[in-house]
């Protein structure tokens, strides 16, 4: 089982992550949706695609684009879709 806690709180809890250059990615229903606030960030990977981001409201406090997903990633990415990853100071415990 896997987990990802920021701010003193578990944020997402899956035993069915995918790991990708050493991040986990979270199915999407893993993750308590009432932490995650979309942002327009965005970024490119060259073979995973374009990332979109969320930043996360934990107790009061923000963590801007934090967590990020590719909508439609790149088919050599396509085991990541519909699950998001996690960087800025959230810790991953696997």
């Amino acid at each position: 089982m896997a987990t990802a806690q920021w701010n003193g709180k578990i944020i997402a809890s899956s035993d069915d992550t995918v790991v990708v250059e050493g991040n986990h990615y979270f199915p999407l229903e893993s993750v308590d949706p009432a932490v995650l606030k979309p942002t327009d960030h965005t970024s490119h990977c060259p073979w995973k695609g374009d990332a979109n981001y969320y930043s996360l409201l934990v107790d009061g406090a923000e963590n801007s684009n934090a967590a990020w997903y590719y909508a439609e990633p790149k088919d050599a990415a396509k085991q990541i879709k519909g699950h998001v990853a996690f960087w800025k100071g959230v810790e991953i415990s696997a």
